[in-house]
């Protein structure tokens, strides 16, 4: 017997919300794989710094219950994968500081109320006259707070705890750099992926705005733009913290000339956002005066966006010829329109395909002089 049609569709608006729910919870259970996967370095780092810090302090040192020695190397390892290696070396600096303080006034007043705010703003005046940032004086206050609070010291001052957090930061820069170094290229490679992925979508966005001339599409464009920005400036910190581990780490020398690479992309990139930016605004400015924007215009910039897309596989040590072809090609397409138009909204958009092209060409290690003259020619 057929059910009836409000029946089949309450089964059928069943159906697909349980299907909707499937598919999220299939989603979560991805997201919450990649998330381990992503941690599992600084996990494995942060283990093995802290079961050597206590090793060295006990067996080494000689101290018999090195608190501070494990908890010193696991926060130093917060910032060294990934940021630079004098952050690191500032916090070492301000947990010792910290805690050497502490047990001095802990010594000298002991423990209370008001004597945990007099070690606190000491720790954190010392360690502003040191030269410490705000990093160093927070860390300093909270190793003085453990001091004050935890453990607070026994028959007088020492500097055993200032050791053992020094031994700490020592271990972890060693786990870091040496014994288990990240890989400067993975580390750039992964922060480049999404200046790229934005540039395209930003691109494709404008394409779209030039072919529909409508604001609110062009409005959009715009704003695409602005979200590459925040991806651009973490690939310029994170080319620092590549650097500097590839510096350092001898099994990672190697990875000297790829690191380079992004970096002179990365440089280009950042004139090429710009560029993009000011094409985005001759998009608002052509869609307002609803101006009429020849094809191969629009042809140019999707061109542009094949660049981008395929100077990621340049920059992973792939061959360069598939992004200068393109970006070549949004140049020959760009100068066929100054042959037929005297649009001022379309000389103004070919003008900064030219320009966009000249910089992605550069990201692929091209001199200015041949990639003026190649998008000149083309």
């Amino acid at each position: 017997m057929r059910r009836p049609a409000a029946v089949e569709r309450r089964f059928a608006s069943r159906d697909e919300l349980l299907e909707q729910a499937a598919e999220a919870s299939r989603a979560g259970l991805r997201t919450r794989q990649e998330r381990i996967v992503a941690g599992a370095r600084p996990i494995l780092h942060s283990a093995v710094a802290a079961s050597l810090a206590w090793l060295v302090a006990t067996e080494v040192i000689g101290h018999e219950q090195p608190f501070f020695a494990p908890i010193s190397a696991v926060i130093t390892l917060g910032l060294t994968v990934g940021q630079r290696r004098r952050r690191a070396i500032e916090l070492a600096i301000g947990v010792s500081v910290g805690i050497a303080i502490a047990d001095a006034l802990v010594a000298a007043i002991g423990t209370g109320a008001w004597q945990i705010g007099v070690v606190v703003a000491l720790a954190m005046a010392a360690a502003a006259l040191v030269g410490g940032g705000s990093l160093l004086a927070s860390q300093a206050a909270a190793s003085a707070v453990l001091v004050a609070t935890l453990q607070p010291p026994e028959g007088g001052f020492d500097f055993d705890r200032a050791v053992d957090a020094l031994t700490g930061a020592g271990v972890a820069l060693v786990v870091s750099s040496l014994l288990l170094p990240i890989n400067p290229l993975r580390l750039v490679g992964e922060a480049a992926a999404p200046v790229l992925d934005r540039l395209v979508a930003a691109l494709g966005q404008i394409a779209t705005a030039l072919t529909t001339r409508r604001p609110a599409t062009a409005d959009e464009a715009l704003l695409a733009v602005a979200r590459v920005d925040g991806a651009h400036d973490h690939l310029v910190v994170t080319l620092e913290a590549a650097g500097e581990a590839a510096r350092l780490s001898p099994q990672r020398r190697r990875s000297l000339g790829g690191v380079d690479r992004y970096a002179v992309a990365a440089g280009e990139l950042g004139r090429a956002i710009e560029n993009v930016r000011a094409l985005a605004r001759g998009a608002v400015r052509a869609a307002s005066l609803d101006d009429t924007i020849p094809p191969e215009a629009v042809q140019a910039v999707q061109e542009l966006a094949a660049c981008a897309e395929a100077l990621e596989e340049y920059l992973e040590g792939g061959d360069a010829e598939p992004a200068r072809a393109a970006a070549i090609r949004a140049a020959a397409l760009a100068n066929s329109v100054l042959e037929s138009t005297a649009n001022l909204s379309a000389v103004h958009i070919v003008g900064q395909i030219r320009l966009t092209a000249v910089d992605l060409l550069r990201a692929t290690g091209l001199e200015r002089d041949r990639a003026q003259a190649a998008v000149r020619g083309a």
